[in-house]
């Protein structure tokens, strides 16, 4: 592993993006960030020392290594390209993250430049029917427990992991779509999916799984994260259970926020997600919950899925994106509609993901780990599935122009990735 850097680092002339709270709507305010060693020293009207090294970041904003809450699969030059810092990976591998030796090799993987932080599997193989040795994982590098792609359908399992996990402090990350009543569908169902003849089903398979795994967490205490909540049944559902005081929190990714079932005509595969994409009227709900702070967290669901998976008839290819590589630039685009404010924003995609796995990251406050992103918010570019930095370009926003670039990356106050010009 690389060493710590010998010299203070001072990031000069720029625009802080500073912690806040909800109802802050503020910008970001001109100022200086100082590292010293892997760790924040000083935030704010910073004067240099003698032997800093210098860092211009030329107006650019100075913001947090963005945290990803739930990707599925490592790839260093997508995050990166994205200001992304570090990310909880889910346990769908091949094995499964269902034993502390995977657990523990897969916490190492992406360092020194990149921070994985393993989400323990809930159950054996992630079979829903029998729990992992969850103990075991958290003392081998796990920050989370997660039912991964699927539901837990026994809802006997499902009381006793909340239980587990309530009693370890660990937090549990769910999928939330029943699949009594999903089974193999792969859209919503409405006209669009009629039109296509795909198979279908109703968007309430998401509120009916959510209003059972909140009955249990009142039952248990379980700090739950619901990781995709994409419709306006279950968003008022999240929305009741938080004025309640329940210990939930809940996400969703770019597309559910941009794209509605119609992005499905000409069976279109890079718009095959899990959950599907939804009506008109439930994308506006969610861009609703971000404003109101239902939602908590904007993660990226990096998913990259070649040829083998994508080049299928719709019904059999399988679902995911690559979203690294736009989460950064397509959530800005919630700041430009004046959705919500630019710090309030990095609150959605770094210092909420980082309080829920625990770690000390994901704000400027001095005492942190010294990850920091420069962004040049109003940089333009065109995404383009053909040059994308993932393993696999399966975005379904391909040709999409957008505003908003990592122009460097420091990870532990070392720069790992700079646009040059």
């Amino acid at each position: 592993m690389s060493k710590l850097p010998t010299r203070p680092l001072t990031i000069v002339n720029g625009r802080l993006v500073l912690p806040t709270g909800l109802a802050d709507q503020a910008e970001p305010v001109p100022g200086a960030l100082r590292i010293i060693g892997d760790r924040i020293a000083e935030v704010g009207a910073v004067t240099p020392g003698p032997d800093d090294d210098i860092h211009d970041a030329k107006g650019a904003l100075i913001a947090p290594g963005l945290v990803d809450l739930g990707v599925f699969a490592i790839d260093l030059p997508a995050f990166h390209f994205g200001g992304i810092s570090r990310a909880a990976l889910m346990p769908d591998q091949n094995p499964a993250l269902d034993h502390p030796a995977r657990v523990r090799f897969a916490a190492y993987s992406g360092k020194p430049d990149f921070w994985v932080h393993p989400l323990a599997a809930a159950t054996r193989d992630l079979a829903g029917s029998e729990m992992a040795e969850i103990g075991l994982m958290q003392e081998a590098g796990a920050r989370a427990v997660a039912t991964g792609r699927r539901w837990i359908v026994d809802t006997g399992v499902m009381h006793r992991l909340m239980q587990y996990c309530a009693m370890l402090d660990l937090p549990l990350i769910v999928h939330s779509q029943d699949h009594g009543l999903s089974g193999n569908a792969v859209a919503t169902a409405g006209e669009m999916a009629t039109r296509l003849g795909l198979p279908q089903a109703p968007a309430e398979a998401e509120s009916i799984a959510i209003a059972r795994d909140l009955a249990l967490v009142r039952m248990t205490g379980a700090r739950v994260h619901f990781r995709q909540v994409t419709t306006r049944a279950g968003l008022a559902l999240i929305r009741a259970a938080k004025a309640e005081g329940l210990t939930v929190t809940a996400g969703i990714t770019p597309a559910h926020l941009f794209l509605s079932d119609v992005a499905l005509g000409g069976f279109r595969t890079f718009a095959r997600l899990s959950p599907p994409l939804r009506c008109e009227d439930d994308r506006q709900a969610a861009i609703e919950a971000v404003g109101d702070g239902t939602i908590d967290v904007i993660a990226s669901g990096h998913d990259p899925r070649g040829p083998e998976d994508k080049r299928l008839p719709f019904a059999d290819s399988q679902p995911g994106m690559a979203g690294a590589e736009t989460l950064l630039p397509l959530s800005l685009g919630l700041v430009r509609d004046g959705v919500i404010g630019t710090q309030r924003l990095f609150d959605l995609i770094a210092a909420n993901p980082a309080r829920i796995l625990g770690v000390e990251a994901g704000a400027l406050r001095c005492g942190f780990e010294a990850d920091v992103v420069l962004v040049d918010a109003d940089r333009p570019w065109q995404v383009d599935s053909a040059k994308m930095a993932a393993s696999a370009g399966n975005t379904p926003f391909d040709k999409l122009p957008v505003q908003g670039r990592c122009v460097a990356l420091f990870k532990g106050g070392r720069l790992v990735d700079q646009i040059k010009g």
